[in-house]
């Protein structure tokens, strides 16, 4: 005899009797998938580069923390996680086939995001990559649809404006640190503005080159700069060899032109004053001070003379006293 409950069946020409199951024992196994279902959407782990944005019925509700959490099961509180120490990039003008060692890049297809019309009206071929992270997750995940594609729009709009306010010569060797930093700041602004939870962390310009015609054109006209910059340099070189002396001895020239002017000045001021002293000391007493003055005379002038004649103011005719053949120094009367 068999059960009622028991069940039979076919495999093929096989045949196999279930046994009946207790409606007890439904029971266990509806509570056991009911507790794991409940285990595997209550708990969840947020990684410590991540942040966990729920939703209840849609609804942003709060933001977690890394580490285990708890929420709702059942769907009534949804998880998204947000990589937020994480640093994306977006590349223009090519693609990174393969990262490593030796990456591999890919340019052709590419052309129109790199091609860029300079200040100067020519062009430059600008590759360049956007690092950013995201920095408020909830922002980034309700405010903006295809966040991905805006940054893309943003970052190549900022950067065909700013290009095409330089030179073609500023964009491939000078200005390009200034390029980088001024897109950086107005992408950032205008993200903030739009509330995208975006922030960027570096523009790099990897290559700014001439489009390839025109190549051998700008190298010579680079290298006829360069030659005019060096031409330059050795001239201010030799400028700053000879200037810097000649201006110094001018320099000296002139302060010993002024310390002869103070000398004189100042002995013609000491003459002067010894002059009127000497004259208050005239009008005084006459016949004092002009025997004193013709023996400080005579003591000064004497000593100086080799030979020295004495005549008498009373003698008319000094002809026979003297030897005219004899070199006469002085005559003293």
């Amino acid at each position: 005899m068999h059960n009622n409950d028991s069940r039979k069946v076919h495999l093929g020409n096989t045949e196999i009797e279930i046994p009946p199951i207790k409606k007890g024992l439904i029971g266990i196994i509806i509570l056991v998938i009911v507790g794991l279902i409940l285990l595997f959407t209550s708990f969840f782990v947020i990684e410590a580069d991540e942040a966990g944005v729920i939703r209840r019925f849609g609804k942003y509700v709060r933001t977690t923390n890394p580490g285990l959490n708890l929420k709702i099961p059942f769907g009534i509180e949804t998880l998204n996680k947000v990589k937020v120490k994480r640093v994306y990039k977006e590349e223009f003008g090519f693609r990174t086939i393969k990262p490593g060692v030796t990456t591999q890049y890919a340019k052709r297809g590419y052309e129109s995001e790199s091609r860029m019309l300079t200040g100067d009206l020519n062009i430059a071929i600008v590759e360049w990559i956007v690092q950013y992270r995201i920095k408020d997750p909830v922002k980034y995940l309700f405010n903006v649809r295809h966040i991905n594609e805006s940054i893309r729009n943003i970052a190549e709009s900022t950067m065909r404006r700013l290009v095409g306010d330089y030179s073609v010569d500023e964009v491939v060797i000078l200005g390009r640190r200034d390029i980088a930093y001024e897109t950086k700041t107005e992408m950032q602004k205008l993200l903030d503005n739009y509330e995208t939870g975006i922030e960027i962390t570096n523009i790099n310009l990897l290559d700014v080159n001439p489009p390839d015609p025109v190549k051998p054109a700008f190298n010579a006209v680079n290298s006829a700069k360069q030659e005019r910059e060096k031409m330059i340099n050795n001239a201010w070189e030799e400028y700053n060899n000879i200037i810097p002396k000649a201006k110094g001895e001018a320099e000296q020239t002139i302060s010993e032109a002024e310390g002869y002017a103070i000398d004189r000045i100042n002995r013609a001021k000491g003459n002067a004053e010894k002059f009127n002293a000497i004259y208050s000391e005239y009008r005084n007493a006459k016949t004092v001070t002009r025997k004193r003055l013709y023996l400080e005379t005579m003591a000064e002038i004497l000593p100086k003379i080799e030979e020295i004649y004495i005549i008498d103011s009373k003698q008319k005719n000094i002809l026979p006293l003297l030897n005219i053949g004899k070199n006469v120094k002085q005559l003293v009367k």
